[in-house]
């Protein structure tokens, strides 16, 4: 369990390069000035930033083959965890949704300053997105389970991999899904925080078709 910040950068840095790890250092710079300016993460978050997002985000990259793609990131807001794996993964294409204005822009300047040739940031409601087929898609508190499934499962395919971080409530949340959408699903312990936990998914949910 990570529970420093040295630990926490030690971590992303085991799996990325020493290139994509300035940049991300230079990332976590510029958030911090942002947050001044718009409430890009919890204030109670500034001071362990490391752990409770650059790893948060970077472990997911532990759970989807290195042939994946592209990734699909859904309600990116500061940049978690799309901005973060894009960094660390520029050889997997990501797709960053998001619709609050101020964080489409954020998140527009971070792609340019890290020259994210392998990233682009559609600002739009995920409704009005046109379809495409995800080789891995993410969501930060984007939606409750249920309609987060409903919303996205057009994405999906047989071959999809899903990575949904979550609270205490993980376990709980999986549970209340219908029995084949449940199955599709386990839980696995955050390497960040004993009280979160990552749904991690296979496949496309049943009764998820395409529009």
């Amino acid at each position: 369990m990570i529970e420093t910040e040295e630990q926490a950068k030690a971590f992303v840095a085991e799996r990325c390069s020493p290139g994509a790890l300035s940049a991300l250092e230079r990332f976590a710079s510029e958030l911090l000035i942002e947050s001044e300016k718009q409430n890009l993460i919890a204030r109670s978050t500034v001071d362990t930033l490391w752990q409770r997002h650059m790893a948060d985000s970077a472990q997911l990259l532990d759970h989807v083959p290195r042939e994946t793609g592209p990734w699909l990131d859904l309600g990116t807001g500061a940049g978690f965890p799309g901005i973060i794996t894009a960094i660390m993964r520029p050889d997997m294409p990501h797709v960053l949704v998001e619709s609050r204005g101020r964080r489409i822009e954020w998140l527009e300047r971070m792609v340019a300053l890290a020259g994210l040739e392998n990233c682009r940031v559609i600002g739009s409601r995920l409704e009005k997105v046109e379809t495409f087929e995800a080789g891995a898609i993410t969501a930060r508190a984007f939606a409750p389970l249920k309609e987060l499934l409903d919303l996205s499962a057009r994405f999906s395919t047989d071959r999809t991999t899903w990575l949904l971080p979550k609270g205490r409530s993980a376990a709980q949340e999986r549970d209340e899904l219908e029995s084949p959408q449940r199955a599709m699903f386990h839980v696995k312990q955050s390497v960040t925080s004993r009280d979160a936990a990552i749904l991690v998914g296979a496949g496309r949910p049943p009764g998820g078709g395409r529009k």
